[in-house]
Order: structure tokens, then sequence, then C-alpha cells
């Protein structure tokens, strides 16, 4: 079969790749046999956010010589040379800024243990809606309940746990899990997870310690430029032992055998990932699609949903210290007052002494020094979202469901906490009521009885007192 002729019969960017396969059983080589002009042109004169990792075609040449390894290529290659399966793909590779729209072909071959398909491909430079959408009814109805789900009035956290499991059940894993991932923090946390009831496997949560950013992080260089990581079995899993032999040993110890990685990315900002452990390798290709729509869909919804945050934390915060600010304590207490619970409540009014004479002698600078140092000593005791910066020097913290012992055993606690900072010294002030409903009279009381306690300091040292 003349090859050449073959693939020069398509107009589009078309090559033939060999697939070979060793007596064991075992994949072999995967090749670039030859291409027609078009695919050639991709090679030689690249886009420029199409670069490869050479601009010269050798016929014949492993694949790698073009690009990273990719076991998603290998493996779609594989279906359609191998299995004579018909194979489409359309996703986002990490290694460029563009859609690529792949088709494999099976080509039948007369040279044993060698098999060949047909590679074609289109690049898009924005995803199209229709590409995306191209999937079976099957796969079209999982990823539609997704979308319903978070459009729903459930809290984020039932809404992604709910996701999980079912992306669980069609992974058939023993785990799954969305990760996000704060690299300003350099944290990461868990915003929906699931578990197989037959599993001995434990949850992400267990695993999230100050070290997991670093293996998270890693993990871009693991999946080398493909869209995602599937791992489907040990010769798979060697190429993960090759890349990050750490996480290897990380996974393998804790009992994982399959792996599914999939960056959740939006307008090129990295998010998180979301993976599954131990899946069952019969449903790998619906797993593979599904989960590329269903990590763009959720990495735009997880995107909102990460700038509603901030945009929370902008209104609810106060900027300077971290701690709540005076809007948020007043839509608060308003709260508090219309639910009428049965509950006691505790409030603590703090006023910093000397804050005026600081600013006077040392500048505002050293004066912002001291208020987020008083919002530190507030949070050793407190907890911020109990804590509320009430306006200038004077902070409020808000306590349900405290006895009055408890509250004086705090506000030691927090004259304690004070002396670590240098120039710290509190005016504090406090007051109990049995009933939360009378939250503005605690206030009133506590505002009181600092105002004492900040006269009384005053009395003693007349130097320090405020102009």
């Amino acid at each position: 079969m003349d090859l050449q002729n073959v693939v020069d019969s398509f107009s589009t960017a078309a090559c033939v790749v060999s697939v070979e396969m060793l007596p064991d059983g075992h994949r072999g080589k995967f090749r670039i046999v030859t291409g027609n002009r078009a695919y050639l042109d991709t090679i030689e004169r690249p886009m420029n956010n199409v670069q490869l990792l050479t601009t010269k075609f050798e016929p014949n040449s492993e694949y790698t010589k073009y690009m990273e390894r990719d076991l998603n290529f290998e493996d779609s290659c594989y279906r359609a040379a191998v299995e004579n399966k018909i194979v489409h793909a359309y996703a986002h590779p990490a290694r460029f800024d563009v859609w690529f729209n792949m088709s494999f072909l099976p080509l039948r071959s007369d040279i044993p243990g060698i098999y060949y398909c047909i590679y074609m491909m289109e690049i898009n430079f924005k995803p199209e809606a229709k590409r995306l959408s191209a999937i079976s009814p099957d796969i079209a109805s999982a990823v539609l309940e997704t979308c319903i789900k978070l459009r729903s009035n459930a809290d984020i956290g039932s809404i992604m746990s709910d996701i999980c499991e079912d992306i669980r059940e069609l992974c058939d894993s023993e785990l799954f899990c969305i990760l996000l991932m704060d690299a300003s923090k350099r944290s990461c946390s868990v915003l929906g997870e699931a578990l197989s009831d037959d599993t001995d496997l434990v949850y992400m949560e267990n695993f999230l310690d100050d070290g997991f950013y670093d293996i998270a992080e890693s993990w871009k260089d693991t999946i080398a430029g493909s869209n995602c990581l599937i791992v489907k079995n040990e010769s798979d899993m060697e190429v993960v032992r090759e890349r990050n032999p750490v996480w290897h040993d990380s996974i393998t110890k804790a009992g994982g055998r399959t792996i599914v990685l999939f960056p959740l990315e939006f307008r090129n900002k990295a998010l998180g990932y979301i993976w599954a452990l131990n899946f069952s390798a019969e449903v790998a290709d619906t797993i593979k699609e599904t989960l590329e729509l269903t990590s763009f869909i959720l990495a735009s919804e997880i995107y909102s949903y990460k700038l509603m945050d901030k945009l929370q934390i902008l209104s609810s915060r106060d900027m300077l210290t971290g701690v709540m600010n005076r809007n948020e304590m007043n839509n608060y207490v308003d709260k508090l007052v219309d639910i009428g619970e049965e509950r006691s409540v505790g409030v603590v009014f703090v006023d910093l002494n000397g804050l005026k004479m600081v600013n006077d002698s040392r500048g505002h600078t050293s004066g912002d020094t001291l208020l987020k140092n008083a919002a530190a000593a507030l949070q050793e005791v407190f907890d911020v979202r109990d804590i509320f910066r009430a306006g200038g020097d004077e902070f409020v913290v808000i306590l349900l469901g405290v006895t009055e012992e408890e509250l004086r055993k705090k506000v030691d606690e927090l004259r304690e906490a004070s002396d670590k900072y240098m120039d710290l010294v509190f005016a504090i002030g406090q007051a109990y009521e049995s009933d939360v409903g009378n939250v503005r009279k605690a206030l009133h009381t506590a505002d009181e009885n600092m105002y004492l306690d900040k006269k009384h300091y005053y009395a003693l040292h007349p130097e320090r007192k405020r102009h």
C-alpha cells in the first residue's frame, strides 16, 4: 500500500501513524510514518502558539521527536490501529493555547506486528460549542445532569458532593475528588469528594498537609502538555513513576492502581484538578469523553464561585486586619435579633489604648501595624468569623451559646495574648445576656464597660492619653 498516496488524498492535515505490537503483547514504538503537505506544514511552518520540539520532519520517526510523550495520543492511535475503532477527540492540550479537533481512522496493514491508522487534525483558536457537544446520548445526559445540579439553589458544598458521587459512579471508581489550588497561599482544599463503600482508600482531606501543594503543583509536568492523564494499567503507571516518582510512591502506597487526572482551567487560570482513583478500565473511553466536557463546565462554574467568594470577602472583610467589617457586624446583629433563638450571647468590646500616640510619634504605618497585631491577638483567642472591626481602633467580638464564666476566661486569655505584641494594650468591656435577642443591649453595655476600663488605664498612664 502506498501510504503517501493514501494520506495525500486528505485535504485537511493528516498523517499515517504506525503502532508496533511486541510479541509479549505490550505496545512498542509509535511512529509518524508520513504526512500530507498540510500536516508537514504544522511541523515545518508552525503557527506561533503551536510550535513543536523540532521544525524538521523525518519520515518514520517516533512521534516523541515532535512532542512530549502523550498517553492519550498513544491510546487513541492504539484503539484505531489495533482495535479497528474510529476515534474522535476534541481537546485543549496544556502545551498549546488552541483546541484540537482530532480523528483517528483504522488503516489496513500487511506487515506482521505493525498496525496503521490515519491521524487527522484541525486547529481551532477558540472552543466550538458544536464540537464540544458532539457526544453520545449517555454522556450528554450525564453532563446535562451536572449542569442542572450546578444551577440548583443548594449550597456549593452539597452540590459538589452530589456531582462527585455521580461522576464516581460513572467512572466506577473508588474515589473521585475536586481539588482546588490557591497559588497565593500555596494551599489546596477539597471542594467535593466521593468514596465508594467497598474501598480501603481514604478521603483526600487526610493528605492535605503543608507539603501537599508541592505534589499538586508537580501534576502539570506529569500530564506533560496533554489535556489530561489517564493511567489504565501497569505500563501507564510506569510512565507516572518516571515522571513523578514521589507522587507515584504516594499513590501506590495509598492503594492507587489506576488514575484519571484532569486540570481545571478557565481563561488560562489554573483552578485545581478533578481526579479519580481505581476506575474501571472498561469504561475509560466514556470517562475521558465525559470528563473532557465536564471539566470545561466545572472550571467555568468554579471560576464564578471563586469570583463570587472573593467579592463576598471584599464586601464583608476589613482589608487591613482581615477580620469582619462593621457592615458585616450590623447584618449579623440584625439576623440574631430576627431569628429569636433561645441562646445566650456574650459581647466583648475592645479598643486600643495609645494608638494616637503611636501614629503621632512613628507615623500611620506603625499605627496600621498595631491594628494588625490587635487583630492577630484577637484571632489567637476567638474565631475570625466572630471578630468585627467596628471602626477606627475598635473591635467587637460576638459569641453565641457562651456562659458568663467562659466569657470571663476568654477576656483573660485576650489580655495575655496582647502582651506578646509591642505597644498593644487593650481597653476591654464585656457583657452577657441569656437571650440572644438582647444582643444590642449587650453591645451597649460592653461599650460602656470598655470606656470604664479605658478611663482606668489612662488614670494610671496619663502619658499615653490621646490628645
